[in-house]
């Protein structure tokens, strides 16, 4: 029988909390692996989550070569953040046709890559596989609805069998409307990958009251900060950690009332020259605010 085990403690439980601050790390070319692990490590982290977006990726001969480079470096990779193939346009308009499962025309291919992605990550030694399941429609009665239920219990029964979790990033959904597909699924191995800030880039959800509907079911954390939309086709605008419209201290507060007790990955896709800086102010931000609501001995 399988035993999963969700990120989550009673808050009376641990007298020290480890609430690990890592960064995320594209794998666009395996040649690019080692330096982008070793600056990992030079940088003061211990921990990533692991994008891809390429299914050819996925095979034996590079998760020998990532394991090697892991353990060589000391980093962990907390999660999987598994992409697909096929058309992605990140707005409002294009983005229900084009993100995720939702889209019926893409969903048999994409299921396939999620469950290849699934087993490139067990081959990694990887429990979670995170993605976006896309513009999850708000009435259950929509005919797009069921059909999207029924192939993310496809990907989460393939999941089980790898001892895995599947975990859907917030951001094209609602809250609730998030737990409702996982109460349709009924897999019992659903989390959630909590994107601070994609909730309001979509204009979906403030991040911090989120918790109060789905916050038992968050399994790991992407740090990072925007604002929300000011037009109807675009998404709101990512900023620098601590400039934006989320509230950490707010948030860490009910992560801890929660008894949240994991991984704080940054994500910063704000590209430049200010890219690593900014990251390092992150973890800088981060760490305070966790230090002073965890706890001064709180391993960061």
């Amino acid at each position: 029988m399988l035993c999963y085990h969700k990120t989550r403690v009673n808050a009376s439980d641990f007298r020290r909390y480890i609430m690990n601050i890592g960064v995320c790390i594209d794998f666009h070319e395996i040649d690019e692996m080692s330096k982008k692990f070793s600056d990992l490590k030079n940088e003061g982290f211990d921990n990533c989550q692991l994008i891809c977006w390429k299914p050819a990726l996925f095979t034996k001969e590079n998760a020998d070569i990532i394991n090697k480079l892991t353990a060589e470096n000391g980093i962990t990779i907390s999660a999987f953040w598994c992409g697909w193939e096929g058309p992605c346009v990140w707005n409002f308009y294009d983005g229900p046709k084009t993100i995720g499962l939702v889209p019926q025309e893409y969903s048999e291919q994409r299921i396939k890559n999620l469950c290849d992605g699934g087993d490139f990550a067990t081959m990694l030694g990887v429990k979670n596989v995170v993605t976006h399941m896309g513009f999850i429609p708000e009435d259950p009665n929509d005919p797009k609805f069921a059909p999207l239920c029924e192939s993310v219990k496809k990907v989460a029964d393939h999941l089980a069998l790898n001892g895995q979790y599947l975990l859907f990033e917030t951001g094209q959904e609602t809250p609730v409307t998030m737990l409702r597909c996982f109460g349709e699924t009924g897999a019992p191995n659903l989390g959630v990958n909590l994107d601070t800030a994609n909730p309001i880039l979509y204009g979906k959800a403030n991040p911090v009251d989120a918790l109060d509907v789905f916050g038992k079911h968050v399994m790991n954390i992407h740090a990072k900060d925007g604002l929300y939309p000011t037009e109807g086709k675009n998404l709101g605008k990512e900023v620098r950690i601590g400039e934006g419209k989320v509230d950490f201290n707010a948030l860490f507060k009910k992560l801890h009332e929660l008894g949240y007790n994991g991984y704080v990955t940054i994500e910063h896709e704000i590209t430049g020259p200010k890219q690593i800086e900014d990251i390092r102010h992150a973890k800088i931000y981060l760490k305070d605010i966790i230090n002073n609501i965890y706890g001064s001995d709180t391993v960061c």
